[in-house]
C-alpha cells in the first residue's frame, strides 16, 4: 500500500530541517510529513531525528523520507502523485542562502552591490519544477515556497503555476518585533515589508538607513520604527532559527484545513511581504484599516522598480537600478532581462556567469 502525506517537503538542508523539526515539535493534530531529497543518509537521518522530536514533545506527528532528484520536474511530480499531499513546501534551491553573507569573490560583490534579486533565476529554478509537478499532478494543492518568495513567486505566477505563499522575510520581521513586543498571538501586530526592508536590522541601532517596514499595532501605524525596535538586531546569516520556524504554523493549518493569520512574502504571487488570513483553504490580504490592497502591493513593488527585478503582466522580466548596472558591467545580454518561458535557458546562461565570478577574487 503507498504510503501518502498531508506535507511533503523538498529539500533536506538546514532551512528544510528547521521547518520539519519545528513540525515534529508543535502540530497540534495528527499529520504525516514526506522529507524528499537525493542525501539517502541524510533523508534517514532527519526521518528519524524529526520522529524522535515528535516523541519528545508527545506530537502526533509521522515522518517519512523519501529519495528524489528535486531538480527534476518528474521526480517531484513522481512524489506528489504518489503522496498526494495538502501543501508541498520547496524548500530546494540551486543557490545557496551563504550568499547573505560570503565575501571574497565577485559574485557576491555582485549580490552585495545589485542586491539579492541577482540570484533570483537560481532561487527560482527548482520551485518552478516542482509548481509544474503540482499543477500536473496534485492542482489542488499548496506550494509554499521558501526561495526568496518576494520576487521568484511573481516568476512562479507569471508563469500559470500554482504558487500559494513562501516563509521568511516579512515574518522574520514581524515575529522578532512581536518577541520584543512580548506579545504572543497572531492580530494585534501587523507588518507591510518588502525583504529589503531587513538589511537595516542587520546592522547597530546607530547604523541603520534605508527603507523601513511599515508597522502598527492594534491599528495604529508606529511613526518611528527604528527607534520603537532599536534594541532587535538580526544575525548577518541568514535567520533561519526565526524564518524557518515562522511558516509552520500556517503550514499546518492549510494541511488540516483551518483558518489562520500570519505574515508571508509573495501571497499568490505578489510582490514582497503582507500580512494574511488562510480562510477556507483560500490566503487573503488581511491589511490594517485604511491600507487598500491596491496601496499595499504598490508600496511594495516600487523596491524593486528601483533597484532589482520586475516581472510585467506580460511575462518579461526587467533588471532595474544597481542590479541591471551591475549586471551590464559583466554581460550586457544578462541585463537586458528575459521572459519567463526561458527561465531555464537563462539559468544555463547566468550558471556561466556565476562560475566565472566565483573564481575571481
Amino acid at each position: 500500500m503507498t504510503e501518502t502525506a498531508e506535507i511533503v517537503i523538498f529539500g533536506t538542508g538546514s532551512f528544510a530541517a528547521r521547518i520539519l523539526f519545528d513540525i515534529a515539535a508543535t502540530a497540534p493534530e495528527p499529520v504525516r510529513v514526506a522529507i524528499a531529497g537525493r542525501n539517502a543518509e541524510r533523508l534517514d537521518w532527519l526521518r528519524v531525528a524529526a520522529n524522535a522530536r515528535a516523541a519528545i514533545f508527545e506530537r502526533p506527528v509521522t515522518v517519512i523520507a523519501r529519495r528524489a532528484d528535486v531538480s527534476s520536474t518528474a521526480a517531484a511530480a513522481e512524489v506528489i502523485s504518489a503522496m498526494s499531499p495538502s501543501v508541498v513546501v520547496q524548500a530546494a534551491s540551486a543557490q545557496p542562502s551563504s550568499v547573505i553573507s560570503a565575501q571574497g569573490n565577485a559574485w557576491t560583490r555582485l549580490v552585495a552591490e545589485g542586491g539579492l534579486s541577482a540570484t533570483a533565476v537560481f532561487n527560482a529554478l527548482i520551485s518552478m519544477r516542482v509548481a509544474e509537478a503540482i499543477k500536473a499532478e496534485r492542482p489542488q494543492g499548496q506550494l509554499v515556497n521558501c526561495c526568496y518568495a518576494d520576487v521568484v513567486n511573481s516568476l512562479i505566477a507569471a508563469r500559470g503555476l500554482p504558487i500559494a505563499c513562501g516563509v521568511g522575510n516579512v515574518a522574520i520581521l514581524v515575529t522578532v518585533f512581536a518577541g520584543e513586543l512580548g506579545i504572543r498571538k497572531s492580530g494585534p501586530l501587523k507588518v507591510l515589508a518588502h525583504y529589503q526592508t531587513i538589511t537595516p536590522f542587520r546592522r547597530p541601532a546607530s547604523e541603520r538607513k534605508g527603507p523601513v517596514p511599515r508597522v502598527w499595532i492594534d491599528g495604529s501605524e508606529i511613526e518611528d520604527v527604528y527607534a520603537k525596535f532599536a534594541g532587535v538586531k538580526l544575525t548577518a546569516e541568514p535567520v533561519i532559527d526565526v524564518s524557518g520556524a515562522n511558516g509552520v504554523p500556517l503550514m499546518l493549518a492549510m494541511a488540516a484545513g483551518r483558518d489562520c493569520l500570519a505574515h508571508v512574502p509573495g501571497p499568490n504571487g505578489l510582490p514582497g511581504g503582507y500580512p494574511v488570513a488562510l480562510r477556507a483553504g483560500r490566503l487573503e490580504l488581511d491589511l490594517p484599516p485604511g491600507l487598500s490592497p491596491e496601496d499595499a502591493i504598490r508600496w511594495n513593488a516600487r523596491f524593486e522598480e528601483e533597484c532589482g527585478m520586475v516581472v510585467g503582466s506580460d511575462g518579461q522580466v526587467h533588471y532595474t537600478g544597481a542590479l541591471h548596472d551591475a549586471f551590464h558591467r559583466v554581460s550586457p545580454a544578462v541585463a537586458k532581462g528575459f521572459h519567463v518561458r526561458d527561465l531555464e535557458a537563462v539559468s544555463r546562461e547566468m550558471e556561466e556567469r556565476r562560475t566565472r565570478l566565483l573564481a575571481t577574487s
